[in-house]
């Protein structure tokens, strides 16, 4: 619950030019601290036999698109004008 409330408060952050660069890192530095809760959450659902392993495995690799993505919101867009 705590993560999904980070999850929430830094998305805020993205929205104004002035905060974006801090809420992507906040980001990136939530979905690394939450990747091995979510690689042992696909090991409990590989020995249960849980339905739902296939979620399980699918957010592995999304997460690292998700951290590649915020990533790209840490860079300063400069503008010629």
């Amino acid at each position: 619950m705590l993560s999904g409330i980070c999850e929430i408060l830094f998305a805020l952050l993205l929205i104004f030019p002035s905060t974006r660069r801090l809420g992507a890192w906040c980001i990136i530095l939530l979905l690394i601290a939450v990747f091995p809760a979510n690689i042992q959450m696909m090991i409990n659902y590989m020995n249960e036999s849980n339905p739902k392993l296939w979620i399980a495995i699918i957010r592995l690799p999304l997460q690292i698109v998700l951290i590649w993505w915020a990533y790209s919101f840490t860079k300063e867009l400069k503008y010629k004008g």
